[in-house]
């Protein structure tokens, strides 16, 4: 038998090696680089243009002469804005907290659960994700008036609750979870509401938090439901009332300035479960 011996890797063939594996990856940085400054360019015009004096030329005609934070100080003092914000909080906030809750108990009922027509059920139920909400929008008006829920916050709120997303979410998530836990939990005389707080809970944190940012994203940029059943100013979300703002000739930097300000909750709920999205993300695949 022959031994080959190995020869030592040199410095100059580490270095070739790198310059081989920059050559192929830069063209991918460059473009994720481009893409990167189209996404955030429009914030930063929006920040800009909220910063610029009101009445005054601004981007993309020119830079403005100076940047003054006069603009969301009269925001934030004007009459309505604060009470919009506070409707689109607990419009999106409620929401948040029932729907991770019910489509949490549905997704485990789905995935771990026996009983007759569970796929039929759930098909039917994913089936819904196909009928725009525009065609449902005339039914759903009629039947919240008859039962007096227009212009009301539980009116606004509860036609909202059913969402087929995320029981399919939670039912994917949970369907991965060993059966030993759950068949080892009954044999311990658990009841069914302590597998679930007891197991579900703490093992769907990251998907739970995942949820709970795209659902709160999706009610706190709602305006087609909440314009139609808020009929009063005092019940309108932020989202309805900027465009009140537009249409009210006020200046383009009050009105981005109002904009700029509506994104903080969103940045907000985002850091506050980065950590948990993360998680979600490196648990995507595994069993």
């Amino acid at each position: 038998m022959t031994l080959t011996a190995t020869r030592p890797v040199t410095r100059a063939a580490r270095g070739r090696a790198r310059s081989r594996r920059t050559g192929r990856t830069w063209p991918m940085t460059l473009l994720l680089g481009l893409v990167s400054v189209l996404t955030v360019s429009p914030f930063l015009v929006t920040l800009v243009v909220a910063l610029s004096p009101p009445r005054k030329p601004t981007v993309p005609h020119q830079w403005p002469a100076q940047l003054t934070f006069d603009n969301f100080a009269q925001t934030l003092s004007a009459a309505g804005f604060l009470g919009w914000t506070l409707n689109s909080l607990v419009y999106a906030g409620v929401s948040v907290v029932i729907i991770l809750l019910t489509a949490s108990m549905a997704g485990y009922a789905f995935a771990k659960k026996r009983f007759p027509g569970r796929d039929a059920l759930m098909w039917a139920f994913l089936a819904t994700v196909m009928v725009p909400f525009q065609a449902m929008l005339i039914p759903l008006f009629v039947l919240v008036s008859d039962i007096n829920g227009v212009d009301t916050f539980w009116g606004m709120i509860v036609p909202t609750l059913a969402n087929s997303q995320a029981v399919f979410l939670m039912r994917q998530f949970i369907r991965d979870l060993p059966d030993e836990l759950f068949e080892a939990a009954k044999v311990d005389g658990a009841s069914e509401w302590r597998i679930y707080w007891q197991i579900v809970i703490p093992l769907t944190k990251p998907i739970l938090a995942t949820l709970g940012v795209f659902v709160f994203l999706w009610h706190w940029n709602d305006f087609l439901w909440p314009l139609v059943i808020a009929q009063s100013d005092e019940l309108r979300t932020l989202t309805v009332g900027l465009t009140t703002l537009k249409g009210a000739e006020h200046p383009m930097s009050l009105v981005m300035a109002s904009a700029a300000i509506s994104v903080v909750p969103c940045l907000l709920v985002f850091a506050l479960l980065q950590r948990y999205l993360v998680n979600s993300i490196a648990m995507t695949g595994l069993k």
